[in-house]
């Protein structure tokens, strides 16, 4: 953020004294040169004494060399040419993860990105006990990512990204606890495959898929052949049942003219043969 309020301070005084100054080095020049060199160096002094930090940064002020304080949001001041300030911005900052080339747990090479959520959580300790947060907490990104991939088998990392990226946060974590990071998520992007693997676990899916329809056709083979058994069964035992089938199947053939249908044997001839057929049985047993 512009430090906008020191600009305009600056500018007011050195008005003031302008203001003041012109009449004395209108009677002696040498003693208002004087004073404007003077002048001069108070705005400048007093300018750079104030600081202005946003709702979202924080300022680590640093008194001869040594941790005095942390200021804001908003304004505050400073001695000048005795302190320093350094602001920090402590919003959630999104950083890429490089893709790595990894050897998983079955020796499947893959290329692997993602991205890491993170924020400033304790200003002080991000800026005193690590020289560049942002490089550091992208080389331990890495490094965790390629540790945790490199334990897991091919399958695991293509169904299992959600319990790869806790692991991968977890570990960052744990090794970055000390700086006054959070981390808030880390997420995998893409997962590159060798072409030659693909292709053959395209076949894979293709032959897990014919697999189940021949599985699924096979059993609905067995029902309808079930289905059809009970239904004979019934029509078996149901007298004229038959008679009844065979004449709801010629209303299902249509009123046109050009069906024709011709019963070779007559419907009452097998129903007299089935009589005597039950006749012998029965006089047999």
């Amino acid at each position: 953020m512009i430090n906008y309020i020191s600009g305009l301070v600056f500018v007011l005084l050195l008005i003031a004294g302008a203001l003041v100054l012109i009449p004395v080095g209108m009677e002696t020049p040498a003693i208002a040169a004087a004073l404007a060199g003077g002048w001069l160096i108070s705005d400048i002094l007093v300018a750079s004494a104030i600081h202005v930090a946003a709702q979202w940064e924080k300022g680590v002020v640093f008194r001869l060399g040594r941790f005095s304080s942390v200021k804001g949001p908003g304004l505050f001041f400073i001695i000048p040419l005795i302190d320093q300030v350094k602001l920090v911005d402590t919003r959630i900052r999104a950083m890429d993860i490089p893709a790595q080339q990894v050897i998983t747990r079955d020796n499947v090479p893959v290329k692997i990105n993602g991205v890491i959520f993170f924020r400033v959580e304790q200003v002080q300790d991000a800026i005193i006990k690590i020289q560049d947060y942002r490089y550091a907490i992208s080389q331990y990104a890495q490094t965790s990512l390629r540790d945790v991939v490199g334990q897991m088998s091919l399958d695991q990392l293509l169904g299992e990204r959600e319990e790869i990226s806790k692991a991968i946060e977890t570990a960052v974590e744990r090794d970055t606890s000390g700086w006054g990071l959070e981390v808030t998520g880390i997420r995998i992007q893409d997962i590159e495959m060798p072409e030659d693997l693909k292709k053959m676990m395209s076949r894979q899916a293709s032959a897990e898929r014919e697999k189940r329809a021949t599985i699924t056709k096979a059993e609905g083979d067995r029902e309808a052949a079930t289905n059809l058994a009970h239904a004979a069964k019934t029509m078996r035992e149901s007298p004229g049942a038959m008679q009844l089938r065979t004449l709801q199947t010629l209303d299902g053939l249509g009123p046109t003219a050009s069906n024709t249908v011709v019963f070779a044997i007559p419907m009452n001839l097998i129903e007299a043969i089935d009589s005597v057929k039950h006749a012998l049985e029965a006089r047999s047993s």
